[in-house]
């Protein structure tokens, strides 16, 4: 009996990461713990995705600068324990020029060259900021402040679905051309769930004509109801597909994370797809989601020293 003719692939069923190779950079964000038991999972975190080979990894800095010692502690410790290169979230909420320019030169001091200079949020909910008397007003002040005090590496936010308090998109890109102007290395975005919004948003600073390196920031997400309280805060929107996707499943942790990880690698392999290298990973101090997606791009732990 004869065999049945081959039918070659239609193009559009290549696999997603057929042709993924490995050849990306990527980053993570942690956020510094409150108790042991959060110091215990973060530093779990820390040391699974280190073999990953990161360009740098991000400490945050709580609203207002609540966490200003835990996120210091934080980067000291990846500093001295690891060979991981600690990027530390800096704000200018609640504090003077003086005083901030004093934290970026023990940091300097310290051996970090890696700032992400941030605005940051106001201490409560709901207000709106308010820049200190003798403080920076926003992050392009504050990146022009950094780059005096020291040559640091400097990465700046951007908001591919534009800044809640932005007047405009045109505005929101003004903003971003003033931080990159001041000395900004880098723009990572906040998160998004449409790799058309990134695509979208990186032709328009193209066509502004601003020239800078623009990283997406990838956020997995396991909780959606904590997902819209970050969304909120920063202007992004949650896809009702989104919510469809993890109905049912508040009582099924083991199928949320497989939901999370089908949904932010599909992500991250259409923007592979659309040439993007640089990936930043939100990870909420939970590493097996970011390693999976890194594993899926072809990223391989590097063997040790």
């Amino acid at each position: 009996m004869a065999s049945a003719p081959k039918i070659p692939p239609h193009p559009d069923c290549v696999p997603l990461f057929a042709e993924a190779r490995g050849d990306i950079e990527v980053s993570f964000e942690f956020f510094p713990p409150k108790s042991e038991k959060m110091a215990d999972t973060l530093w779990e975190a820390i040391k699974t995705l280190e073999p990953l080979g990161p360009r740098f990894v991000s400490v945050t800095y709580g609203a207002g600068g609540s966490t200003r010692e835990r996120t210091h502690a934080t980067v000291e410790r990846i500093l001295k324990e690891t060979d991981l290169t600690p990027a530390a979230h800096l704000t200018c909420v609640g504090s003077s020029r003086d005083e901030v320019d004093a934290i970026a030169r023990d940091y300097w001091d310290l051996g970090v060259r890696n700032i992400v200079a941030l605005r940051g949020d106001p201490p409560e909910t709901g207000t709106r900021f308010e820049a200190h008397p003798d403080g920076y007003r926003d992050a392009a002040e504050l990146v022009a402040g950094l780059k005096k005090v020291a040559p640091f590496d400097l990465s700046v936010a951007c908001y591919p679905e534009c800044h809640p308090e932005a007047a405009s998109s045109q505005a929101d890109l003004d903003h971003l051309k003033r931080k990159v102007d001041a000395g900004a290395d880098r723009a990572i975005t906040q998160f998004f769930f449409s790799a058309e919004c990134f695509f979208d948003f990186r032709d328009r600073v193209a066509a502004s004509g601003l020239d800078v390196e623009i990283v997406p920031g990838i956020l997995p997400v396991t909780n959606v109801a904590q997902a819209r309280k970050f969304a909120a805060q920063c202007g992004a929107s949650i896809p009702d597909w989104l919510d469809h996707a993890f109905e049912g499943l508040d009582e099924r942790p083991a199928a949320r994370q497989l939901v999370a990880a089908t949904v932010a690698a599909e992500l991250c392999g259409q923007l592979y797809a659309g040439g993007v290298r640089h990936f930043h990973f939100y990870t909420l101090n939970r590493a097996e989601l970011a390693y999976a997606i890194c594993h899926l791009l072809g990223v391989r732990a590097k063997a040790a020293a």
